[in-house]
């Protein structure tokens, strides 16, 4: 992997100059930084240097996690963009711990504290085009979840668009889904639109509790567990 952005400077070069896009995971992941201060520190470290040495290359800065990503990226021009993910604007980090530790609810970057949910609940449905869909969902085996050194990963491609439908209407900006959806991202990529729909309503369903993967088993976010929007067309 990549140690030090620096050495990557002609390949991002070339990037700015083709108009090809950055999409990075922001984290700092010295030993010496806590792993919740992971984001904060890669944009003070890392992004804003690499935003003033190359100010038109396109940055993604993948499934932020905290309220100083939504600022940042609100703040900035018209070169960045960010995503969120459904678990991030639906859960914080007392999912993982509530009744037990909960694995299938650690991910990479971990969930936060409530005010920083709700800083991206904020960005989500702001209506800014600099915010759009990334599911980072990650399937990994239940045994391999569930485990002493448990993978990092939340599995939602299953019910996805259902669960950021979730988090909309709870925050009452049901109108703000479809251009977070389907309308900024390819803005920000030059890339049309998609032509195609699909119809979501209002139906309660229960995701099964896992799915055959290989010869072993995957657990989904939320499995067992009542989802009140579904996709019906």
């Amino acid at each position: 992997g990549v140690t030090d952005l620096r050495k990557t400077y002609k390949t991002l070069e070339a990037m700015q100059k083709a108009g090809l896009l950055l999409l990075v995971h922001g984290e700092v992941t010295s030993s010496d930084i806590d792993l919740f201060d992971r984001e904060a520190v890669f944009i003070d470290q890392q992004l804003i240097p690499l935003r003033r040495d190359f100010p038109e290359l396109k940055i993604v800065f993948e499934h932020i996690t905290t309220k100083e990503a939504a600022q940042y990226v609100q703040q900035a021009d018209r070169f960045t963009a960010a995503t969120i993910t459904a678990h991030h604007l639906l859960y914080n980090r007392n999912a993982i711990f509530t009744g037990g530790v909960r694995p299938h609810y650690y991910c990479l970057p971990v969930l936060k504290r409530e005010t920083h949910r709700l800083a991206l609940v904020e960005a989500a449905t702001s209506g800014s085009d600099r915010f759009f869909l990334g599911t980072d969902s990650a399937p990994h085996p239940a045994h391999l979840k569930e485990h002493a050194s448990g993978c990092a990963g939340c599995y939602t491609a299953h019910a996805a668009i259902e669960m950021y439908a979730e988090a909309f209407d709870n925050a009452g900006a049901l109108d703000k889904l479809e251009g977070f959806a389907s309308f900024h991202g390819p803005a920000f990529y030059d890339l049309p639109r998609n032509e195609g729909t699909i119809t979501l309503r209002r139906e309660s369903w229960t995701p099964p509790d896992s799915f055959a993967f290989g010869e072993a088993q995957l657990k989904p976010l939320r499995s067992g567990e009542a989802l009140p929007w579904r996709v019906v067309a």
